[in-house]
């Protein structure tokens, strides 16, 4: 065999050898999952294995729930650490944040589970202006600090109704302490407005109503999935929310 012959066979088994390494070097989407107030990182328990199995990366943020801006550099700590494309996800108060972090070149989707969208100069309480208070708001006990937890009783009855009680106890032990505060701070940037926006509607949800998650993804021009379940779809019902998240990963372009 001639030299020229040798050259051109050892060129075609580097390139075929390195097809494969670079596509197997290519990063993963990540999925970044942000939990809302009364909760934390141990919310997404049950979705985690499901998209892990589908091949994609998975990361839970831990919010301090100590302000927007501490929960936004939380979740922007973890957007900035994946080598690859993020869909964000964001469970209630979650989706403030998501709103808010997403504004990001690494964040190409986003997802609502039971969440809010405010638009831009707005607030959580703003949202509620006009409106009779939440029962839900008599099962909050404060602290000192002004943080506050929603009692094991709340939990069980505006939170996780639809969940075993031994999981409705661990979701109000695991709880993380919210400052009362967050909930006056409005959202000055808004991600849903340049991305492609996916929405579950909990229509069960005895925290948020459905009809306010409704008209939020409505203004938001959300992709909509309504699943009968209570404020916790990720836990009651975590494989359609896992199928929602999917979704939101397929439309990565």
């Amino acid at each position: 065999m001639s030299l020229s012959h040798l050259l051109l066979s050892g060129a075609a088994v580097l390139m075929a050898m390195a097809a494969p390494a670079s596509a197997a070097g290519a990063p993963k989407k990540t999925v970044v999952l942000v939990h809302g107030a009364f909760a934390d990182g141990s919310s997404w328990s049950k979705v985690i294995p499901l998209l892990e199995a589908r091949g994609l990366n998975v990361v839970a943020v831990q919010n301090p729930l100590s302000s927007l801006a501490a929960d936004v550099d939380a979740t922007r700590r973890v957007i900035d650490a994946q080598p690859g494309p993020v869909i964000l996800v964001g469970h209630s108060w979650g989706g403030v944040v998501i709103s808010q972090a997403g504004v990001n070149d690494k964040v190409k989707a986003l997802v609502y589970v039971a969440a809010f969208a405010p638009p831009k100069g707005v607030s959580v309480n703003d949202l509620g202006k006009g409106q009779p208070p939440l029962p839900w708001a008599s099962a909050l006990e404060a602290d000192s600090g002004g943080y506050v937890r929603l009692s094991a009783e709340g939990v069980a009855k505006y939170f996780a109704q639809d969940l075993p009680p031994s999981e409705i106890s661990l979701i109000a032990a695991t709880q993380g302490p919210t400052f009362a505060g967050i909930f006056d701070e409005k959202l000055t940037a808004a991600a849903y407005e340049t991305r492609p926006s996916f929405y579950i509607v909990a229509s069960h949800d005895g925290m948020i109503p459905p009809a306010a998650e409704a008209a939020m993804a409505k203004a938001i021009g959300a992709e909509v999935t309504e699943l009968a379940t209570s404020h916790i779809p990720m836990l009651s019902k975590p494989r359609e929310v896992a199928d929602v998240i999917l979704a939101a990963a397929d439309s990565m372009k």
